[in-house]
């Protein structure tokens, strides 16, 4: 007879926990006992079959065969080696343990039903094996699955494999996870018998049950085999029963302790696990063991796998067993204290969960406890506000956006929580974190969202309607008061003296008994209890009224003061956080919060938004869509006029209030709109037929906004003005023209954009194709009239400007125009009785037909005669002004109009050398007469349009060298325009010159404005000029008392910074003592001047940039502003901060009108741009330098302030510090 298994459990476990090698295999056939040595060979599947297919045979007819030793032995053998046995022999060994220890699990059964007690050893004995070599197969498994995986991870990455029936995936290789779930639902079967009658002993029932809990947690360990549902949830069913029935409590609460800290995949398997033991089984005892384990330990902060992993594991189970978690009240103080900030997020995400489950409770399953806890639980979620740890503050405010959607938000506590929620978002505006403040942003819109105020006003939040609301329940309040009220306010002692009767009186007046009260009386008793009860419960009402109109007026203003605050992170560097900003200003708008429009306003800048990374184009297209979610999509149900309407009115409402920095972004967001077609044909009819209606008067600024936004849509698509080009001229520059010189001026910008502006194609790109009018064209001849018409009024001057600009654009011969215009005014200033030229107006003084009104005569015949602002004789000194402002601009004009030119001849003469025979198109022929012939004429006498085609010109042009031509041009400009023996210019030089240095003989301060204005042009003309006039324009620079003089002659200064940098170099200290000015205006255009000349490298920083620096500290927010900007942009130059930084200390430090608080804001802020160590230590060696050379305390405190922001570590420098602040102690 065969020899039998003398087998040993204990033994067996001890020998394969140690090494699974060692277990003896004598009885194995001798043929695999040859491939001991040579492994390779136990790959042939034929060998394995031929030893392996005997067993099968002999088990699948008796699981009692496992007791030979020859079988026994041939599977320990085959398992030894699994690593080197085909797959499919495995699978083979799997499916036969699985279905013999199914067998014999049902043999079992049915003996133990029998009450058979002699066959239970047996039983135990075969039920120990086949457990083992399940125990050792699964392993094996895993094994060789964990290595498949570790070497194919990019097959891994590529998605899920599919398995086939076979259990082989679409890869061709095995694939168990089938095979493991038969395994596991047997393993189940055999967990379901009477196991306490085959294992008597405690330690024998706890070693049999860990042979199948063991390769439970080894499938787990496994994160492929826990994504599958199937074979998970089988894992949990084992260890469930085995928890349940069979005394695996405690195991498992180890196992499951050690999974949290090594397997960060099973922190929330763990808990479903949990969540299964407790709801199914009916079995919490193991959560609650788990969770106070949790409680006790302690976690480093740098310590990170092992608190991610506890932190995911409490959330899951707070979701899936909050009560339970309720009851652990103790474990939310242990690991709020922790240090690891993963786990206090963990348990600020626990909180919010609690609070879900307890809100969502029906009104019977409510007590007391749950209002208290729920109470609790906002206790600690607002106490996390203020973690030392931004994600931690975070986390908070991520868990009220999801509370806001609780009903119990709404109710009276609710709300005082959302209050203090609401009041602790708008101090996380002002968090270092971008991430804290991008999350308070959208805690902020999440409350207004949800507010719970919607039961008045339809749910909108204006300030002034709830204002209104809380003065109308106070009357009503005051009107219900009783009298009684008023006696319970008089002081303590005081006694109301009407109510004392004379001692004379008899005691008539003792209340009548009830009986001998009339019918009457008792009825007005009545009546009066009656109407006080009323009145009690109508004061109530109003009351709570008032208490709820309260709260939404502090909830308000709060969201107000936060939009103030929103404001600035628009200009954040965290592109996230400004498109958060943008949807806070979208959300508020839309419940009339006040701020909110003055936040959209601000949005606009951001279209300028550098797009060449996704983060820029993602903020341009995310503005753009915030801009047609609030202007451009009506309200549903409108049709298509009600909607062109409604977008009509709200692109007009756009220009409203606006500074030209607001109108410069508006006009390149709607420029790129309409580029995209995001603005319909139907809505440029509207916005035009505003614009040109005359039936009655509108709104003048309505009228403006039309043709504002028109012009700007016009940047895109010049057709929009040329097809409406007669209205421009009969309502722009017509008699309305007139009246409101707005109207005129932006009717002027409009006209420019008939044409593309010249030299603004990308390299490679086609020109844009330009128009160019005759001098004679209606359009020209109502913008000069423009120029030349007589007003007192100072909007003139902008009508001037836009209609000089515009000529420059659109006419062939523009300085031949311009000289024109110069030459009227200058006749109706020094010879007012002059006629005037016959080709423009006549002026006001004309009493015939207007001849700049050549459409329309019947609609227009009174132009003239309505033309308000000249009824009397001009001004002389305005007149004078208006000259010189004419002159001035046109000069500056002439000088960009000559560098067109120069960039035109150039493309002009580079496309001709490519294609000699090519003809240009006539629409892009820049001045018809030859350049440098042309230019000169431009301002004699007697101009004339040049005869010749376009084509001959570029004939003559054709043999001129590039550098010829260029020469001729700075010629024309440094000698001719305000030289030149026939020059018009040259006429008023000597007299701008000879006005600014009289100013006490021409003492008018509209002509000493344009007169310094018109000086500072004519000096970016002419090097000369500028040399011979520039100590001039310092000293009014200087002694001017009006601030937009000096304004005004910074810019010019820049500008000849620009031109003739050589010349303004040595004076350029002039601008920086403008930064000093008493006028805001000064400070912030000189501000913006030197930042400009700074970056774009223009102006050498010296020693001034500390004057820059004090700007930060600046009283205007806007000045502080921009001072930051400048720095911040500086910092990206090449180590300009560094460079620069102990210049500013010393300058900063020795200005004694420089508190020592300001100096530290400023130094603070300035040092973080030091962030290289090597430029720290080097800075540091420098001031320390200084210590012992301090003169005074203060000297020494700043040195040792400054020193505390660099990030040094030199033990000489914190002896220096140390010695140094022990001898100014021994001083005091």
């Amino acid at each position: 007879m065969e020899a039998r298994v003398d087998f040993d459990i204990n033994e067996a476990i001890k020998l394969f926990d140690s090494d699974p090698s060692t277990i003896p295999t004598p009885e194995a056939p001798q043929a695999l006992q040859e491939c001991e040595d040579d492994p390779e060979a136990l790959s042939s599947l034929a060998l394995i079959n031929s030893e392996l297919n005997p067993v099968v045979d002999a088990v699948a007819e008796s699981p009692d065969a496992i007791m030979r030793s020859s079988v026994f032995d041939t599977l320990q053998f085959l398992l030894k080696n699994s690593s080197q046995i085909p797959p499919t022999a495995l699978g083979k060994i799997l499916d036969l343990i699985v279905s013999a220890l199914s067998t014999q699990a049902d043999i079992a059964h049915a003996d133990l039903e029998a009450e058979e007690q002699g066959a239970i050893p047996h039983h135990k004995n075969l039920l120990e094996m086949y457990a083992f070599l399940l125990r050792w197969t699964i392993s094996a498994v895993e094994t060789r699955a964990l290595e498949k995986s570790a070497s194919a991870p990019a097959a891994r990455g590529r998605g899920k494999t599919g398995k086939s029936k076979s259990g082989t995936s679409k890869d061709g290789t095995w694939d168990a996870a089938a095979q493991l779930e038969t395994a596991l639902d047997r393993v189940s079967k055999v967990l379901k018998l009477k196991l306490s009658r085959i294992f008597v002993t405690t330690s024998e029932r706890d070693t049999f049950i860990g042979l199948f809990t063991k390769p439970v947690y080894h499938i787990l360990e496994n994160e492929a085999r826990v994504k599958n549902n199937a074979i998970r949830n089988h894992c949990f069913r084992v260890l469930c029963i085995s928890v349940k029935h069979h005394g695996h409590a405690y195991t498992a609460q180890t196992s499951i302790n050690q999974c949290l800290t090594y397997f960060e995949h099973l922190s929330e398997p763990m808990a479903e696990f949990l969540h299964t033991l407790a709801d199914a089984y009916d079995y919490s005892q193991l959560a609650e063991d788990v969770l106070k384990d949790i409680s006790t330990k302690e976690y480093s902060a740098t310590d990170l796998k092992g608190p991610k992993s506890v932190s995911t594991f409490l959330i899951k189970i707070s979701e899936l067993l909050p009560n339970l978690i309720i009851k652990q009240g103790a474990l939310l103080n242990n690991l709020l204290d922790s240090e690891a900030y993963t786990l206090r997020c963990a348990m600020i995400e626990v909180c919010g969960n609690l609070i879900n489950m307890l809100s969502k409770l029906s009104q019977d399953d409510r007590s007391d406890a749950h209002k208290r806890n729920i109470d609790i639980f906002f206790d600690v979620l607002e106490q996390r506000f203020l973690d030392i740890n931004p994600y931690c503050r975070c986390r908070v405010m991520q868990v009220y956006v999801k509370l806001c959607d609780l009903p119990h938000m709404s109710s009276k506590q609710g709300r005082k929580r959302r209050q203090t929620a609401a009041d602790y978002a708008e101090q996380s505006l002002k968090d270092k974190s971008s991430n804290v403040r991008r999350n308070a942003i959208k805690l902020l819109s999440k409350l207004v969202e949800t507010h719970p105020f919607s039961a008045m006003y339809n749910g909108l939040l204006s300030t002034e309607s709830w204002e209104q609301g809380l003065e109308s329940i106070d009357a009503n309040i005051a009107a219900l008061k009783p009298p009684a009220e008023e006696l319970q306010e008089r002081a303590p002692g005081e006694v109301d003296e009407s109510i004392l009767l004379d001692a004379t009186q008899a005691d008539a007046g003792a209340a009548k008994n009830p009986a001998e009260m009339s019918e009457e009386e008792k009825a007005a008793i009545v009546a009066k209890v009656q109407k006080d009860a009323e009145t009690v419960q109508d004061l109530e009402k109003f009351n709570k009224v008032r208490s709820f109109v309260r709260q939404a007026l502090r909830f308000i203003e709060v969201i107000n003061d936060a939009a103030e605050q929103v404001m600035q992170l628009l200009s954040s560097k965290n592109k996230s956080e400004v498109i958060e900003a943008m949807d806070f200003f979208t959300t508020i708008d839309a419940y009339k919060i006040a701020n909110a429009r003055l936040g959209i306003k601000r949005m606009l800048r951001l279209i300028w938004t550098k797009g060449n990374s996704d983060e820029g184009k993602g903020v341009q297209a995310h503005l753009i869509d915030c801009y047609k979610g609030l202007f451009f999509n009506a309200p549903p149900g409108c049709d298509a006029n009600q909607a062109a309407n409604y977008i009509t009115r709200g692109m007009i409402s756009l220009t409203f209030d606006t500074t030209p920095a607001d109108l410069i972004s508006l006009e390149q967001l709607l420029s790129t709109m309409m580029k995209q077609g995001l603005v319909n044909g139907l809505v440029v009819e509207k916005l035009w037929g505003i614009y040109g209606y005359q039936k009655k008067d509108i709104s003048m600024r309505q009228r403006r906004g039309a043709i504002i936004v028109l012009g700007m849509l016009a940047l895109s698509s010049p057709d929009i003005i040329v097809q409406e080009m007669e209205t421009c001229l009969k309502i722009g520059l017509g008699k309305l023209g007139r009246r409101d010189f707005g109207l005129a001026r932006y009717t002027c910008v409009a006209l420019r954009r008939i044409s593309a502006a010249s030299g603004k194609q990308q390299a490679g790109e086609a020109p844009a194709p330009s128009v160019k009018l005759p001098n004679d064209h209606a359009v020209l001849v109502r913008l000069a009239a423009m120029c030349e018409l007589e007003s007192d009024s100072k909007d003139w001057f902008g009508v001037a400007d836009q209609a000089i600009s515009a000529i420059y654009v659109l006419s062939k011969h523009p300085d031949v125009l311009c000289s024109e215009v110069i030459r009227q005014v200058a006749k109706r200033v020094f010879a007012p009785k002059a006629p005037s030229r016959p080709t423009s107006s006549s002026g006001p003084k004309d009493e015939g037909p207007d001849p700049m009104d050549v459409d329309e005569d019947e609609e227009m015949p009174d132009a003239p005669t309505v033309d308000a602002p000249q009824p009397k004789k001009q001004n002389s000194a305005l007149a004078l002004s208006q000259l010189l402002f004419i002159v001035g601009h046109v000069a500056i004009k002439q000088i960009v109009h000559l560098e067109l030119c120069e960039l035109e001849f150039k493309r002009r003469k580079a496309e001709k050398e490519k294609d000699k025979k090519a003809v240009p198109r006539k629409s892009l022929a820049p001045e018809p007469t030859p350049m440098k012939k042309g230019r000169k004429r431009g301002m004699v006498k007697d101009p004339t349009p040049a005869p010749e085609a376009d084509a001959d010109d570029l004939d003559l042009m054709a043999g001129t060298n590039e550098d010829d031509f260029t020469d001729a041009i700075a010629h024309v400009r440094e000698r001719e325009l305000l030289f030149g023996p026939q020059s018009l210019l040259a006429n008023f030089g000597p007299l701008v010159s000879d006005i600014c240095a009289n100013n006490t003989s021409y003492n008018h301060p509209t002509l000493q404005a344009q007169a310094a204005l018109c000086l500072g042009k004519l000096m970016c003309v002419s090097q000369e000029y500028c040399e011979s006039n520039l100590n001039l324009l310092l000293i009014i620079l200087e002694r001017s008392q009006d601030a937009i003089v000096r304004s005004n002659l910074v810019i010019a200064l820049g500008d000849m910074a620009v031109c003739f940098n050589h010349l303004v170099e040595q004076d350029t200290e002039f601008l920086y003592r403008r930064l000093n000015d008493s006028d805001q205006s000064v400070k912030r255009t000189c501000l913006q001047t030197l930042t400009f000349l700074i970056l774009a490298g223009q102006v050498k920083v010296k020693g001034q940039l500390a004057e820059m620096a004090k700007c930060i500290e600046d009283s205007d927010k806007k000045i502080t502003e921009m001072a930051r900007q400048f720095f911040s942009e500086l910092a990206t130059k090449d180590n300009a901060i560094y460079n620069q930084f102990v210049d500013m200390f010393s300058t900063l430090s020795a200005d004694t009108a420089l508190s020592e608080d300001a100096f530290k804001r400023i130094i603070k802020y300035l040092a973080g741009y030091i962030e290289k160590e090597k430029q720290a230590k080097q800075l540091s060696a420098k001031l320390a330098a200084r210590l012992p050379r301090a003169e005074n305390e203060r000297q020494w405190r700043d040195v040792e302030y400054t020193l505390g922001f660099l990030q040094h570590k030199d033990e000489e420098i914190q002896k220096m510090l140390s010695e140094g602040f022990k001898v100014v102690q021994a001083l005091a």
